[in-house]
């Protein structure tokens, strides 16, 4: 039983613009942000979409992650949560929140980017949780610069290491766990479609996630593994303030039709959807909660 209050939906009194504000490195924290990111609706209520199985999610302290691991664990999920530790603050948080559901929390902290830390988190869900079910590749940086000419090497390593060498290396360690009915969820972005002049970088891994989720989809068809894709468009997360100056931030999201930047919680669903038996008809596809703006034809 959640013991989530109950009251107004937050997502819709938001404001349409957040205050200017920074954070001096990424990756970002939850606990700085002013407003606080909303990561779940007060009204949400779960039905059993996932109960009984295990979630491993990178980047599942905070922002997107965050949201992810909440409506899992109000689904019926036991949840793992790589992160880093840096983030050990909104890890604590978000397992609490797991814990409040009435489910089992499971930290895990380490580098994505490593793949023999990537082999021991999936072992060490299968463990201590007793399986894997449902894996999230979340984890990224961005770091954005207005040339080519001014990503450097250890820059553009980074970046394509953290956002799709991580994905490759945890989906590699968690398939000879998965069964017919489990799910591969990856979060590619808006910037896959119209790509980004000032995130060439970050762009290029995210589109690099859509080819994997594609092609990894095709050759797991015949197993009943089904691989999906999310991607976002501008949604107030620890990256945002951590990646972009202040009058930047002030400005997030009013690009959209929407006219302002999702919540955590407004994309979290789609997670839901995708890991769960309600989709089970769909692979190798893609759910857009990006505030109206239509992209790729």
């Amino acid at each position: 039983m959640s013991n989530q209050p109950k009251g107004e939906d937050k997502t819709q009194n938001f404001p349409e613009k957040v205050p200017g504000q920074v954070q001096d490195q990424q990756p970002g924290l939850e606990a700085e942000m002013d407003p606080q990111p909303v990561y779940i609706k007060e009204d949400y209520k779960g039905a059993d979409k996932l109960r009984g199985k295990v979630a491993l999610i990178s980047g599942g302290d905070s922002g997107i992650g965050r949201a992810v691991a909440v409506h899992f664990a109000r689904e019926g999920a036991d949840v793992a949560l790589i992160y880093t530790e840096q983030e050990s603050q909104d890890a604590d948080k978000t397992v609490q929140l797991i814990e409040a559901e009435g489910r089992r929390a499971l930290k895990i902290a380490g580098d994505v980017r490593d793949a023999t830390f990537c082999q021991g988190a999936v072992e060490q869900t299968v463990k201590e949780l007793g399986g894997l079910n449902v894996l999230v590749n979340n984890a990224a940086v961005q770091y954005p610069q207005e040339s080519l000419t001014d990503i450097d090497d250890e820059q553009l390593h980074k970046t394509f290491e953290t956002n799709i060498y991580g994905y490759f290396y945890l989906a590699r360690a968690a398939l000879p766990h998965l069964k017919a009915g489990d799910t591969i969820v990856n979060t590619t972005s808006v910037t896959t479609y119209r790509g980004s002049p000032t995130l060439v970088d970050y762009a290029s891994t995210k589109g690099a996630i859509l080819g994997m989720t594609r092609s990894l989809a095709g050759q797991l068809a015949e197993k009943g593994i089904r691989v999906n894709g999310v991607a976002p468009g501008p949604i107030w997360t620890p990256l945002i303030p951590a990646s972009f100056p202040k009058e930047k931030v002030a400005e997030f999201g009013q690009e959209t039709p929407m006219k302002r930047p999702g919540q955590p919680a407004e994309v979290a669903t789609c997670f839901v959807f995708l890991a769960s038996d309600d989709s089970s008809y769909i692979t190798g596809q893609v759910l857009h909660p990006n505030g109206g703006e239509v992209v790729g034809g």
